[in-house]
């Protein structure tokens, strides 16, 4: 089986939340320079989904992550885990693009590198947590999506996989090619060995610019310049107050009318 696991570098979600500061410019979010890079925590989930499969059957596993100046020591971790071949597609123009540009761009890798039976992504990542890309590379490849799963698992000329619901999961059986999103509940990441770190200590990745993932068709279909956070209003123009009403009532209908009343009297409706 040909599996191919995206992982994106982040800097480490396990920093306490008082050292972010979003810029009141609105710009972006400003991190302290010692802040440490990891691979996102879900990706990792989705790494050891794909070595559970490789445990139990003849497979390869192909890394693929995007971003600009990725480190080395960070992205590497995944050949130290047990993948067996890492490819970055890695240019000046990925830094701090969107979802939706993020989810082309690997996409284009994925048809660069050939042909796939399984593509296994992180449910979402660190920080912003949107879950878009996976299904947005399903969408650009025409394959199935199966979101925020636990398990998966190798079975006939298909897969098994345990969907994740509210309230216990499902289970979803479907033909290859298919891309599957990873939650935690697959359960911990397995450590990389000491003979593994050695391996991919003299390993180079292989590279993929933009101008190798057919930017003409990117430029077209792609945006550039991805969302950026903002402040609350009242940290960007402080004498703006902001005022809170609470409706006491008995029931919901009586609730409802006397919101209607307040917003008719403040002009609102």
């Amino acid at each position: 089986m040909n599996i191919i696991v995206c992982v994106k570098q982040v800097f480490d979600p396990e920093i306490s939340p008082d050292r972010i500061r979003i810029d009141t410019t609105g710009s972006g979010v400003v991190l302290p320079a010692d802040i440490p890079e990891v691979i996102n925590p879900y990706d990792e989930h989705a790494l050891e989904a794909a070595l559970r499969i490789k445990d139990s059957m003849e497979a390869k596993i192909t890394v693929l992550s995007l971003g600009k100046n990725l480190t080395r020591k960070v992205v590497k971790k995944s050949l130290a885990m047990g993948a067996d071949e890492l490819v970055l597609a890695e240019d000046d123009a990925f830094g701090g693009v969107d979802t939706f540009t993020t989810a082309f761009y690997l996409a284009a890798a994925v048809r660069k590198l050939g042909g796939f039976d399984l593509i296994l992504c992180g449910r979402q990542a660190a920080p912003w947590d949107s879950g878009q890309v996976g299904p947005g590379m399903a969408e650009f490849l025409s394959i199935p999506c199966v979101a925020v799963c636990r398990k998966v698992e190798a079975a006939g000329a298909g897969l098994r996989i345990e969907k994740c619901l509210d309230d216990g999961y499902e289970v979803v059986e479907t033909a290859l090619p298919v891309l599957a999103t990873i939650s935690s509940e697959v359960g911990k990441a397995r450590y990389p060995t000491l003979r593994g770190i050695r391996m991919a200590t003299g390993r180079e990745p292989v590279i993929f610019t933009r101008a190798e993932l057919e930017t003409a068709e990117a430029a077209a279909g792609g945006r550039e310049e991805g969302l950026r956070p903002l402040p609350p209003p009242s940290l960007i123009h402080p004498q703006l107050e902001a005022e809170c009403e609470f409706i006491d009532s008995d029931s919901p209908e009586e609730a409802g009318a006397l919101l209607a009343d307040r917003l008719r009297a403040k002009k609102i409706l």
